[in-house]
């Protein structure tokens, strides 16, 4: 995991909030936008890109039209939270696709999952055969979630 923080200027944060919200746009756009020429705004994001503030580039999807809309949330406790059995647990939660997202946590917990899939059984299924299955797990609790209020990513500097 990366630390450092990148010291970022007005025009950085400017290509930043731009592609948050396109991430299409092109580079003529993208540099009429934020005040600067064509070759300045490109060295830019090449800049940006190599120092790993931007991550790289995807398509964000529907999931709810990909028949995705059943969200859980997941405490999960482990039995042992040693160094070698997180780097087991966080190599584990990487190959389920289902899980959306995995948090350490400072709680009576240790990770909170964020797992998305088609309906309460697909899910059921997911807890019992991969997640529980995970190393080091002792014990899960769920949180179903009725509706997404704000889901946003990181779209705002």
């Amino acid at each position: 995991m990366q630390n450092d923080k990148v010291a970022l200027d007005r025009f950085d944060r400017a290509i930043l909030e731009i592609l948050a919200s396109d991430g299409r746009i092109s580079i003529t756009d993208l540099a009429q936008a934020i005040g600067l020429s064509k070759s300045p705004t490109q060295a830019r994001l090449r800049r940006l890109e190599k120092e790993g503030v931007i991550t790289g580039y995807r398509a964000l999807l529907d999931p709810v039209r990909l028949g995705l809309d059943h969200v859980a949330f997941v405490e999960v406790k482990l039995t042992d939270t040693r160094e070698a059995a997180l780097r087991a647990f966080n190599a584990a939660v990487a190959k389920v696709p289902e899980i959306e997202q995995a948090h350490m946590i400072a709680s009576h917990f240790d990770y909170l999952l964020k797992v998305r899939t088609s309906n309460m059984a697909a899910y059921r299924a997911i807890l019992g055969e991969a997640i529980s299955a995970l190393p080091h797990v002792a014990s899960t609790s769920t949180y179903v979630a009725m509706e997404a209020v704000k889901d946003t990513g990181l779209a705002e500097m």
